[in-house]
C-alpha cells in the first residue's frame, strides 16, 4: 500500500503499550533499577529508534539483537553507540562493507548512527533493554513479542521499505514482511564470528539506495559526519 493508515508512531505503537508483554518488559526494567541493578540504555533512551526516525519518513529497517551491555554504549539504536565510545566490532565490519559498497564512503572516527536514523533508517533491537554485563538478560521479559508486533504494524501500514536482515534471528523476526511490496535483503550477521560467511560483499547499502530511488524516494546518505552531538 502507498498510503499510510497510521500517521505516526503514536498511532502505531499506542495499542501495543497496553499489552501484557510491554507492561511486563517495562516493569521488569524498573524492578531491576529499584533493586540497584544497572540497566541499559537509560530509561529516557529506550525508544530512541522511534524518537529519531519519524514514521512518515521511514525508508529502511535494520534489526539488531539486544543493546550493548557495557557502560555508556547503549543509546536505543541497534548497532550504534554514543560519541566518544569505541566503535563495536560489528559496526566496524559494517563500515568496512560500506567502504567497499558505497563510492566515497569514509569510515568515521565514531559509532554514532543518528544521521542514518534522522534520514529514515529505523535501527531496532529485538530486545530493548539489558542488565549491565549480562547480554540477553532481558530477553524473556516481553520485548521480543513487542518488537515482533512493531514489525507487523509497520508491514501492515507501509510499503516500499527496505529491510536489512542480518543473521537468523533478524530473518525470523521479519518472516511476515510482504516481500512483494518491499525489498527484503538477507545476509550473515556483521559480527566478526560470521561476517565472512556472507555479510562482506552483500552490497545491501547500495541495493537499498537503488531500490529507494526506483520507488521515487531520496537515497540514504550513508556517510556520517565527523563531528556529532548527542543530547
Amino acid at each position: 500500500m502507498d498510503s499510510l493508515v497510521c500517521k505516526d508512531w503514536h498511532d502505531l505503537l499506542g495499542p501495543l503499550k497496553s499489552e501484557p508483554y510491554f507492561i511486563n518488559a517495562m516493569a521488569r526494567y524498573d524492578q531491576d533499577l529499584a533493586a540497584g541493578i544497572t540497566c541499559y540504555p537509560p530509561r529516557n533512551e529506550i525508544f530512541n529508534a522511534f524518537r529519531l526516525t519519524e514514521f512518515k519518513n521511514l525508508k529502511v529497517v535494520i534489526i539488531g539483537q539486544d543493546p550493548y551491555h557495557q557502560p555508556g554504549q547503549a543509546m536505543g539504536l541497534a548497532f550504534s553507540v554514543k560519541p566518544g565510545i569505541k566503535t563495536p566490532p560489528s559496526l566496524v565490519n559494517m563500515y568496512k562493507e560500506l567502504q567497499n559498497d558505497i563510492p566515497g564512503f569514509v569510515i568515521p572516527n565514531h559509532g554514532c548512527l543518528t544521521h542514518w536514523a534522522e534520514q529514515g533508517v529505523l535501527m531496532l533491537n529485538s530486545i530493548l533493554t539489558v542488565q549491565d554485563s549480562k547480554p540477553l538478560s532481558h530477553s524473556k521479559n516481553g520485548w521480543d513479542e513487542f518488537t515482533t508486533k512493531v514489525i507487523e504494524q509497520i508491514n501492515n501500514n507501509s510499503s516500499h521499505l527496505v529491510y536489512m536482515l542480518w543473521g537468523s534471528k533478524a530473518k525470523a523476526k521479519c518472516k511476515m514482511v510482504d516481500r512483494v511490496n518491499n525489498l527484503v535483503l538477507e545476509a550473515a550477521h556483521p559480527s566478526p564470528l560470521s561476517a565472512y560467511n556472507g555479510f562482506f560483499g552483500c552490497r545491501h547499502f547500495s541495493k537499498a539506495n537503488e531500490y529507494l530511488v526506483a520507488m521515487g524516494k531520496a537515497p540514504i546518505d550513508w556517510n556520517l559526519p565527523s563531528v556529532v552531538s548527542y543530547p
